[in-house]
């Protein structure tokens, strides 16, 4: 994804960002490009992806991939500690 226009521009990218703090629901649906969907990890970590992006033909995802032990596609939102949502 690159910025442009005030958004994010869809690109055959995709990108595994992990934050400090916790994301409010507009930034994660602005980073995973729509709907999200939270899976947490077996080491009870969180990731929130694209609930919508195998509908979408978004490109695989192969850091995030490994990460959730299962095959994830486009952007990917890591959430440790005090970022995870309750």
């Amino acid at each position: 994804m690159t910025e442009g226009n005030g958004g994010l521009i869809p690109t055959r990218f995709v990108v595994l960002v992990e934050l400090e703090d916790r994301p409010s629901l507009e930034t994660a649906q602005g980073i995973v490009g729509g709907w999200v969907e939270m899976l947490t990890l077996a080491n009870g970590d969180q990731m929130l992806v694209n609930e919508e992006g195998r509908i979408h033909n978004l490109p695989h995802n192969p850091i995030a991939s490994a990460l959730a032990g299962r095959n994830l596609v486009g952007n990917a939102v890591l959430l440790k500690g005090e970022a995870r949502w309750d």
